[in-house]
C-alpha cells in the first residue's frame, strides 16, 4: 500500500502544479481584462473658423427724451399711455388753448392797427416832404412827420414779433414727439395744471438699440469701428442678433485695464428691449484652418495642458499649447443642435489624431484603452 502511494506522489504533485498555474493564468488575465479602459474618442479636424473676441453688454435706448410743457395751462387730452409706440411728430397731449386762441386774434389786431398807421403817416409824410421840397413847410414840421414814420415802422415791426410769439405759443399748446420710438413713462394725467419746464413723458428711440460692453487692453488692437458684432440675450436663447461697431471710447479704466465700446444694434422687430444682458461676440478676422478639439479634452495640471491621443489599442500623452475658444453648433439629428465649445490647438496636434473626449481623467501614458461608440 505505501509504496503505491509512494509511486502515485510525483503524478499528484504534477496534477497540483497544472491546476495552481492554469488559475494563475487566468487571475492573470482577469486583471489584463480589467486594465483595459473604455473611452469615447474624436478625430482631430481642421475647421474654417473666425477669430473672435467675447464680452459681455447691456442693451440701451438709441436716444431718451424727457418732453415738458413749454407753456402754462390745463391738460385737455392725453393721447400717449406708457409702453405705447408713438412717431415723430405725434400729439402726445393737448393743453386748453382757448387764452391763446385769444391772444393770437388779440395781437393780430394790434398788428392791423398799427399797419393802418403806418400806411397814413406814409401818406402824411410823402405829402410833407413835396411841401417842405417847395418850402411851404418848416424843417421842424417836416422832421416831425419824418419821426412818426419811424416809430409806426417800429410799432408794426413789434407788433409783428408779438403776433409771432403769440402763435407759437398757440402751436405749443400741442405737445407732439420729437422721436419715434416708444412713450418709457407717462408723468401727467389729464386735467392736471402744468407749468413751463414741466415733464409730461419720457420717450425712447428703441430702433436701433446701443449695446455698451468693455475690451480688455490686450484685444484693443484688434477692433476697430465698422466691425460686426453678434449677440445673444437670455430671453431669446435660440436667437442671434447682429450689429455694428460704431465707438471704441478713447480712454481705459485705469482700475480695470479695460476700454468702453459700443455697438448699434438694429430692432425692427421690437424683440429686443433696453436692459436687457447679452453676451457679445466680436469677429476680429477672416476664418481660417484651425485645430479644434472639445474643451472637455482638455487635462489641466499646473501650468500645463495635455491631451491623450489613442495609437492602436494604447493612449499616449501629449502636451499641448492651447488659443481660441470657439462655440461651435452640432446636430445629432436634423431637429436638434447643440452647442459645444472648442478649443484651439497651437501646438501638439497637427489633425486626423483620435484624442479622447470621454474618460481621460482615469488615463496614464501607455493605458489600453477601448474605444466605445457615445
Amino acid at each position: 500500500m505505501w509504496k503505491k502511494m509512494t509511486a502515485l506522489f510525483p503524478i499528484l504533485i504534477a496534477l497540483f502544479s497544472i491546476i495552481l498555474f492554469s488559475g494563475c493564468d487566468k487571475k492573470d488575465r482577469r486583471v489584463q481584462i480589467e486594465k483595459i479602459i473604455n473611452i469615447h474618442a474624436l478625430k482631430v479636424e481642421k475647421k474654417q473658423l473666425k477669430p473672435y473676441i467675447e464680452s459681455v453688454g447691456t442693451l440701451y435706448p438709441d436716444e431718451e427724451v424727457v418732453v415738458s410743457a413749454e407753456i402754462e395751462g390745463i391738460l385737455k387730452n392725453v393721447r400717449g399711455d406708457e409702453g405705447a409706440p408713438v412717431y415723430k411728430g405725434q400729439t402726445l397731449a393737448v393743453i386748453d388753448d382757448i387764452d391763446y386762441e385769444l391772444d393770437v386774434k388779440r395781437t393780430e389786431a394790434l398788428l392791423k392797427q398799427a399797419e393802418a398807421t403806418l400806411a397814413n403817416t406814409k401818406l402824411e409824410y410823402q405829402r410833407k416832404e413835396s411841401l417842405y421840397k417847395e418850402q411851404l413847410v418848416t424843417e421842424q414840421q417836416f422832421d416831425d412827420v419824418k419821426t412818426r414814420l419811424s416809430l409806426a415802422e417800429a410799432d408794426v415791426d413789434k407788433a409783428k414779433a408779438t403776433l409771432m410769439l403769440s402763435r407759437q405759443k398757440h402751436l405749443k399748446t400741442k405737445i407732439l414727439s420729437p422721436l419715434t420710438g416708444v412713450i418709457k413713462t407717462k408723468h401727467i394725467e389729464k386735467g392736471n395744471l402744468v407749468k413751463n419746464g414741466s415733464p409730461l413723458f419720457t420717450l425712447i428711440r428703441n430702433n436701433p438699440l446701443k449695446m455698451s460692453f468693455t475690451i480688455t487692453e490686450k484685444d484693443l488692437s484688434k477692433l476697430k469701428p465698422g466691425q460686426q458684432v453678434k449677440l445673444r440675450v437670455d430671453a431669446y436663447p435660440d436667437k442671434e442678433f447682429e450689429g455694428i461697431l460704431n465707438i471704441i471710447y478713447p480712454s481705459l479704466d485705469e482700475r480695470t485695464r479695460s476700454l468702453r465700446a459700443e455697438a448699434k444694434i438694429p430692432n425692427n422687430n421690437g424683440l429686443l428691449k433696453p436692459g436687457l444682458f447679452a453676451h457679445v461676440i466680436l469677429y476680429t478676422g477672416a476664418p481660417k484652418d484651425t485645430i479644434v478639439i472639445p474643451s472637455t479634452s482638455l487635462l489641466y495640471e499646473g501650468e500645463s495642458i495635455k491631451v491623450f491621443v489613442v495609437e492602436g489599442e494604447v493612449a499616449k500623452e501629449r502636451p499641448v499649447k492651447i488659443g481660441q475658444k470657439y462655440k461651435i453648433e452640432t446636430s445629432t439629428d436634423t431637429k436638434r443642435k447643440d452647442t459645444v465649445e472648442y478649443t484651439e490647438i497651437m501646438e501638439g496636434l497637427k489633425g486626423n489624431e483620435l484624442v479622447v473626449t470621454v474618460g481621460q481623467q482615469g488615463l496614464y501614458d501607455g493605458a489600453k484603452v477601448k474605444i466605445v461608440e457615445q
